[in-house]
């Protein structure tokens, strides 16, 4: 679940930078790296929404791989946030500059740095970062963690009064500094003018020919600022998705965060491992989710609503007390009391309402069913409206498609049909009217009507014989035909028989 709006922290900060500017070549896809889903939002959605809920004056995003791509989804998710474009200095060092040459000199207070890759970092642990940084009157505040195993982080290394003296990368650390387990999660707390400065003085002479934002941790120590550094306790927080193995962890972790927090908010969820909800989804107290389900996109369930098992449901919304089982469907509304499934594939624009029924092996799309009325088993409704209280007999469809258009059924309520009618569109079915089994409408039907089509059944004896002589049909034919035992023989014998004296 993620917050709406700004939550109301002690401190508020002057900036948040998110750096987004990296190819993220290890996830080896045409899509940019900070665009790969969690949840059902991008990496840098979520990046944007933490950032944002600090209600800081201003905040700026930093972008370069894939440029219009990124800012267009970026200016999406926050119309409010500040693009800016990092030149050809590589570095996470120059990508701040960059975001601080776009801000106003005068700038004071707090700069947040973090990252568009690092979906799982609460607005709550930004907030205390910001404000023991204010607190203390730190120059710099880094964000660490703890891990058991710490290969290929930097090292945090500390003075004897606990606060940091810099930072070490694992390359370049001796065995007792790898020893440390402490490490920096590159998310920081700035004083705006510590930071200013001694960005002025990073520079990119080094093995890599980069501007190291860690450089300026040890510039402002040099001129007496204070560094220090918040600990937490939820790595899971400071970790970023570099390729789909780290995309797919942070996801599990996430869904089952979602899924804890809405258990603990009083949804049933039979098996938590096996069931998906997005960020986006909203769930109603006593709302049940059986295994296999997954909930996408702007899904809502009301109070006492069942769904499962096996269901995919993407932008979906289910009314109170309504049972959904074993269906894929999106873009569609299910009424109170309602039910469907099982094998059900709802398609966008359906609309079935309070205690109707879509049953097994159904199709609708761009349909409104009133209240009360059955799609049992067995059909297809498309481009239709059907109103309450009608049934539709088994292996029912609607004929929309005249090869060019679609076009409009219109099925009024009370409405009986027999199994396997057809509606070709355009066509309208009066209210109380009737159809036979295997009636073909192909004109609109007044109400309270009775539509058949009066074609009498031919029986052509011997055909199977004649025209099929070797098919097991025509095996089983003969025998009959020589006065076999088979009791299905007898049997048959025997309905005609009754037919006959009725």
């Amino acid at each position: 679940m993620t917050a709406a709006g700004t939550v109301p922290f002690p401190v508020r900060p002057a900036a948040v930078i998110i750096l987004a500017a990296g190819a993220g070549t290890r996830m080896k896809s045409r899509k940019p790296k900070i665009l790969h889903e969690i949840g059902g939002i991008s990496m840098i959605g979520h990046a944007l929404a933490a950032a944002r809920a600090l209600d800081p004056k201003v905040l700026v995003a930093v972008v370069r791989h894939e440029r219009d791509l990124v800012a267009e989804h970026i200016a999406a998710m926050d119309p409010s946030a500040v693009i800016v474009d990092q030149d050809n200095v590589p570095g996470t060092g120059r990508a701040v500059q960059a975001a601080l040459e776009s801000l106003p000199d005068t700038l004071t207070g707090t700069v947040v740095v973090t990252y568009g890759d690092v979906p799982l970092l609460t607005t709550a642990l930004l907030a205390e970062l910001v404000e023991v940084h204010s607190t203390d009157r730190n120059a710099v505040t880094v964000l660490t963690a703890v891990l058991d195993n710490a290969t290929g982080y930097g090292r945090i290394l500390r003075a004897g009064d606990g606060t940091v003296l810099g930072i070490r990368e694992h390359k370049d650390a001796d065995a007792a500094e790898r020893d440390i387990r402490e490490i920096n999660s590159g998310i920081y707390a700035f004083d705006a003018a510590v930071l200013r400065a001694a960005l002025g003085r990073v520079t990119a002479d080094n093995s890599q020919g980069e501007m190291y934002l860690t450089d300026v941790l040890s510039i402002a120590r040099n001129d007496g600022g204070r560094v220090a550094a918040v600990v937490t306790g939820d790595r899971w927080q400071v970790e970023g998705a570099n390729d789909r193995v780290q995309l797919a962890a942070l996801g599990v972790e996430h869904n089952r965060r979602t899924v804890t927090a809405w258990m603990r908010a009083g949804v049933t969820v039979i098996d938590p491992a096996s069931t998906w909800i997005d960020s986006t989804v909203r769930l109603a107290e006593d709302v049940t989710i059986l295994p296999g389900s997954q909930l996408h996109g702007s899904c809502t369930v009301a109070r006492d609503a069942v769904v499962g098992p096996d269901c995919t449901l993407t932008d979906v919304q289910i009314g109170e007390g309504a049972e959904v089982t074993r269906t894929h469907g999106s873009g569609a509304r299910i009424g109170v009391h309602a039910h469907v499934g099982p094998f059900t594939y709802l398609r966008p624009g359906t609309d079935l309402g309070a205690d109707g029924r879509i049953g097994a092996f159904y199709e609708t799309k761009n349909v409104t069913i009133g209240r009360g009325s059955k799609l049992s088993h067995l059909g297809y409704a498309g481009d239709a409206e059907i109103g309450e209280d009608t049934n539709i007999g088994c292996g029912n469809i609607t004929a929309n498609y005249d090869g060019e258009n679609k076009h409009r059924t219109i099925i009024g309520s009370g409405v009986r049909t027999g199994s396997n009618t057809v509606f070709v569109a355009p066509v309208v079915v009066g209210n109380g009217a009737y159809s036979g089994a295997g009636t073909v409408i192909r004109k609109d039907v007044p109400a309270g009507a009775l539509s058949v089509n009066a074609s009498g059944q031919r029986t052509m004896e011997g055909w199977t014989l004649a025209k099929r002589p070797d098919s097991v049909s025509a095996r089983h034919a003969r025998s009959v035909s020589a006065g076999s035992t088979d009791p299905n023989s007898s049997r048959i014998q025997s309905f005609i028989e009754e037919g006959t004296h009725e």
